[in-house]
């Protein structure tokens, strides 16, 4: 990829999912002289975290007002919105409820509410059985907190939407080249290898989500994190079963794990799905139960965050793991939402797998995660709503990399 260029990219994005893709889609629109590359070792966009996820456009409602998260996932939301429609993306506001089915969980229910207010989430309240029953006929619920601002999208289509933007504009798009190493072969030039040849690059936004802390080594930088993996498994239900639910019905969510709960989310495509939980996977990209790496598990059991997290969180991690392989068990978090569905209501779904950063002492980070070094920013962390605010990221990413390496 180097041969025939004069002079260096002045930008090469590493990652192909839709924080990657709106980085350089921001880089384009800000710096349209500028020479971008976009790196992603697969065949297809969006091969990972942002083609396997139910296609919540979250409000904002769950994240601690002032970070990261809750300042870019409204303007995210909107940007997604207006690109969507620009371009015909499939889009729908449908609303969506977090029901309280006992009277313990309404501290956090009111709690979840202000917090929804103090980030400007638009149309919130709290709503009792009978508005409860009008919104979700089929949903139990002692009261419930209704969301109208949520909504639902194909993420995996907004990123191929973006990469024909990219290509339209001039942008470089290489895929199928995956990083294997890279260096400095002066103060402001990387060369970076890839499986389908050498490139240099001025700077580097590095936004490679499940393989981040291994990118950012290649590159010669200490990770602050290191990401392990948790797999998220889904049922659809059948379509007779479908028709109970009208929208989006999710649990009331425990403060101490950054994972939502089992939910119900009818999709833009019209189908419902139920899920996910999260379960520790054996492999970074591991979507089935039989996706074992050994590589991967010896670098978990390395890590003493790992360790740390699990005398943490172990009791939540054995019921994630009991639920995974008990269809009753799993059906049971959904009862609690939907009392009528049944055994036979639930048919296979898919699976995707979140990057979760993990700190050395066994935090599960929360927030968006950036670390920047000289010529390039490494997103570390972006888990949900980290599609919901790609836009939004990558317009944040691209004002930084371009201060830093002070972009035409």
């Amino acid at each position: 990829m180097t041969s025939g260029r004069s002079a260096p990219a002045h930008v090469a994005v590493v990652g192909g999912g839709i924080v990657g893709l709106a980085t350089a889609l921001a880089l384009s629109e800000r710096h349209p002289r500028a020479r971008l590359l976009v790196v992603e070792k697969e065949s297809r966009w969006a091969a990972h975290q942002t083609g396997h996820n139910s296609g919540v456009v979250h409000s904002g409602l769950y994240y601690r007002p002032g970070s990261l998260k809750a300042r870019l996932c409204a303007e995210g939301a909107r940007l997604l919105e207006g690109f969507c429609q620009e371009h015909g993306v499939p889009w729908a506001r449908s609303g969506k409820l977090v029901v309280a089915t006992e009277e313990q969980e309404f501290p956090r229910l009111a709690a979840l509410h202000d917090r929804g207010l103090a980030n400007g989430v638009e149309g919130l309240r709290l709503v009792g059985p009978e508005e409860v029953r009008e919104l979700e006929p089929e949903a139990r619920a002692l009261r419930a907190l209704h969301c109208p601002a949520t909504g639902v999208v194909d993420f995996a289509a907004a990123a191929r939407a973006m990469a024909a933007v990219l290509e339209a504009r001039g942008v470089e798009l290489c895929l199928g080249s995956r990083l294997l190493a890279a260096g400095r072969d002066s103060p402001g030039t990387w060369r970076l290898e890839t499986t389908s040849g050498d490139l240099e690059t001025r700077g580097v936004v590095a936004c490679a989500g499940l393989h981040a802390d291994r990118v950012a080594r290649l590159l010669g930088v200490r990770p602050q994190v290191r990401i392990l993996p948790f797999r998220g498994e889904y049922y659809l239900l059948r379509p007779e079963a479908a028709r109970r639910v009208r929208a989006l019905v999710y649990p009331v969510p425990d403060p101490r794990f950054p994972f939502l709960g089992v939910h119900l989310t009818r999709t833009v495509g019209g189908e419902v799905e139920a899920g996910p939980n999260a379960v520790l996977a054996l492999a970074r990209e591991g979507y089935r139960h039989r996706d074992v790496r050994p590589m991967d598990v010896a670098g978990y059991l390395g890590y003493l965050g790992f360790w740390a997290m699990a005398a943490r969180h172990w009791r939540t991690g054995a019921w994630e793991v009991y639920r995974s392989l008990s269809r009753r068990a799993f059906l049971r978090s959904l009862r609690r939402l939907v009392p009528a569905l049944a055994q036979e209501d639930l048919l296979p779904g898919g699976s995707g797998v979140r990057a979760q950063a993990v700190a050395p002492d066994g935090t599960l980070v929360d927030d968006f995660r950036i670390q920047e070094v000289p010529g390039a920013l490494l997103v570390l962390n972006a888990p949900s709503p980290a599609a919901t605010a790609s836009l939004a990221i990558g317009r944040h990413l691209a004002e930084r990399i371009a201060r830093i390496l002070e972009l035409p």
